[in-house]
């Protein structure tokens, strides 16, 4: 549902995603009525795009500002500051302490090429650079025991450097920490007292995991993030709770889970996929009641598009997470991003060959339809040329001119090509299409999935232009199209448990396992979790832990995440894992030795989520708001199609396509063979070749 003229019922929760064009907002109130706002994002400043977007949904619900925060029970963020100030290159002056020895694990890496032809493309700037990478003596042996005592007069020392160097961040990251991080608190300590600053980032507390360079590599991007992530939530929830807001906001972990600015202060990186990852609690809200959704999504905003997999009701958790060429680890549900969104930009290379992407056109100066002086045509102008889209105004308060769409398609794409201008636009969309197919293949075929059997679900304000396409390519027989789909991730965020997740590193023989030592390891680790959601008021019933082990073939590098039961069954566990490994990587070995590595426990914060009262089925077939010429396919070519308004369409409806639906946050394109259906949740299903 969209926004309508029933009154507001108090308390409501509210979801606001600051994306690279728009910052989007959604509040559902009590009743389950849902309401959505969208403003210009302020690259320069997000926590402006949070309050402009607030201040003009205060201003359409005749509300102040203190009243809407007042009444609001719920209030989650997802915020993009980690991301760019990673790629921006924007963070702070970081200083490193490690083991005597391992100054420099950090810059020679593991030696892996994400491209292994290619040997000459440099790795990223390290952010720890050597002269600031000080070791210090001091070492756990492998069973965590102490083989020599950490030096604290070689912490002083580096610490009298930092200060001399300007350092504004340290991380502390000490050879087997993860065992006992011991050493790493009392570092952390003796930094307190000697060093002038204040963030100090250790990896046994960040991520105690196995991997001396995956961990220095997390702990260090912690440490780069901190200073400016970490005051800048710090600062907007204060801000908030000023201007009335009753209770401190949440932020979306990459997990797909949502903790408190309290929570995540000294673990900053736990927020790089923030945004992104409430897609899982959208996807939950698309799947029917009882059903085992096997859904993908394909979330195409202004700049970018998510693509991510639920396979029986499942979306996959990873822990190896690259942003930039720098390597995490970090609980991160699986997402593929490419850059393809209403924003990307087209364009002709030397050798006369026509692109699209992946750099985008961003909220200033946008596409040139935009009006504000963006000259570079983008896959928004494409759809206006091609009658897709209807000039005029547009929700985020932007408005279409299609003469300046078709200038920039013109003078940019057809005279360079020897295209007419329609041709040129068709070939921006078609090459977009196919960026979309190979995205959405790399997170199913290649993880072993059919996407034939899934139902594609296109969101973002993008999406539903291209779904159906992208659907029938990939041979899905069905394409979701969410009426809210403009603001898919900030719905998502309404309907995400909070998460917390803990790990220790166990090492044993899955078949001999010593269970009383299994069950104490899980034991600590489920109370730690469940101390974690008291904190944030989470008891009893609306408190809920599993229990996961990494399980791991004799020789085999990476482990595999196994759901374990109530109990433990090393057989069912075998079962489980030996299913997983035949889907990831094609085969398994009957019989072989599996070997635990780590016990996980997932700790949730369960919110109830009721799906909002059923809209009254269609009673007369709808009217088109109008006709227009449209161009299809290169076998339709241009056609006069019906467009419909959104809300004239309610469940039960059935149309034939082609045809177009403008929501408010939206546009749907159905083409030819394609039949669409308003389904009980209100939002549009469209059956894929079911008009013969």
């Amino acid at each position: 549902m969209t926004a309508s003229s029933v009154p507001l019922v108090a308390p409501w929760r509210i979801g606001v995603d600051v994306g690279g064009t728009f910052t989007d907002m959604v509040l559902r109130d009590a009743k389950g009525a849902v309401r959505i706002f969208k403003s210009p994002s302020v690259p320069a400043d997000p926590s402006e795009g949070v309050l402009g977007v607030l201040r003009l949904a205060a201003q359409q619900l005749d509300l102040p500002l203190s009243a809407l925060l007042r009444d609001c029970a719920l209030f989650v963020h997802g915020s993009t500051v980690a991301t760019n100030t990673i790629l921006e290159k924007k963070g702070a002056k970081v200083g490193l302490i490690t083991t005597e020895g391992f100054r420099d694990s950090l810059e020679i890496r593991r030696g892996i090429r994400e491209n292994q032809w290619d040997h000459r493309a440099p790795f990223p700037q390290v952010l720890a650079p050597r002269y600031l990478r000080l070791p210090v003596r001091g070492r756990i042996a492998a069973d965590g025991t102490e083989l020599a005592p950490l030096a604290a007069q070689d912490v002083d020392a580096a610490a009298e450097v930092f200060n001399v160097e300007g350092v504004e961040s340290v991380a502390v990251c000490l050879f087997n920490s993860f065992l006992d991080g011991t050493h790493e608190r009392a570092a952390g300590a003796a930094l307190a007292k000697s060093w002038k600053g204040k963030w100090i980032s250790l990896s046994s507390e960040v991520m105690p995991t196995m991997g001396e360079y995956e961990r220095s590599s997390t702990v260090v991007v912690n440490a780069y993030i901190a200073p400016k992530v970490t005051s800048y939530l710090s600062a907007l929830d204060q801000q908030l709770r000023q201007l009335g807001l009753p209770r401190s906001l949440l932020l979306l972990q990459s997990n797909g889970g949502a903790v408190s600015v309290d929570q995540v202060a000294n673990r900053p990186v736990m927020l790089v996929l923030s945004g992104p990852a409430a897609g899982v609690g959208a996807l939950k809200g698309c799947a029917a009641p009882g059903e085992t959704a096997n859904l993908i999504s394909m979330e195409i905003g202004g700049t970018s598009c998510d693509v991510m997999v639920m396979a029986n009701g499942d979306v996959p958790v990873a822990d190896e997470l690259t942003i930039d060429g720098y390597h995490l680890t970090t609980p991160s549900v699986e997402i593929h991003t490419v850059g393809a969104g209403g924003g990307t930009v087209a364009w002709v290379d030397d050798a006369g060959l026509m692109h699209v992407g992946p750099h985008g056109a961003g909220a200033r100066p946008g596409p040139a339809a935009y009006g504000l002086g963006g000259e570079n045509p983008t896959v928004t102008d494409a759809q206006l040329v091609l009658g897709r889209l209807r000039p005029g105004p547009l929700a985020g308060g932007v408005t279409l001119d299609g003469k300046l769409a078709r200038q920039a398609v013109e003078t940019r794409l057809a005279k360079p090509l020897g295209l007419s201008v329609e041709e040129a636009a068709a070939g921006v969309i078609r090459l977009l299409e196919q960026n979309l197919l190979h995205a959405v293949e790399r997170l199913s075929i290649e993880r072993g999935h059919n996407p034939a059997t899934f139902t594609l679900v296109a969101a973002g304000g993008a999406g539903p232009m291209h779904g159906v396409a992208v659907a029938r390519a990939l041979g899905c027989k069905r394409a979701l199209l969410p009426r809210a789909a403009g603001a898919f991730c900030a719905m998502g965020m309404l309907q995400s448990d909070v998460r917390q997740d803990y790990l220790q590193v166990f090492l044993a023989d899955l078949d001999t396992v010593d269970r009383s030592g299994l069950e104490t390891g899980f034991a600590q680790l489920e109370t730690r979790a469940r101390n974690a959601l008291s904190r944030e008021g989470f008891t009893n019933g609306t408190a809920a832990v599993e229990r996961e082990v990494d399980l791991r073939y004799d020789g085999q590098q990476w482990p595999v995440r196994v759901a374990l039961g109530a109990g433990f069954d090393a057989a069912a566990a075998r079962r489980t894992f030996e299913a997983e490994h035949q889907r990831l990587f094609g085969h398994i070995q009957p019989g072989g030795r599996i070997s635990i590595t780590a016990l996980r426990v997932v700790g949730r914060g369960l919110l109830d989520w009721a799906p909002p009262a059923a809209r009254a089925p269609q009673a007369a077939p709808p009217k088109a708001r109008e006709k227009r010429q449209v161009w299809i396919d290169p076998a339709h070519s241009w056609r006069e199609v019906p467009v419909y308004d959104g809300a004239d369409l309610r469940p039960g409806c059935m149309l034939d396509g082609p045809l177009l639906v403008e929501e408010r946050t939206t546009t749907a394109f159905v083409g030819p063979r394609d039949r669409l259906e308003v389904d009980p949740r209100d939002d549009f299903l469209v059956h894929i070749g079911a008009v013969t």
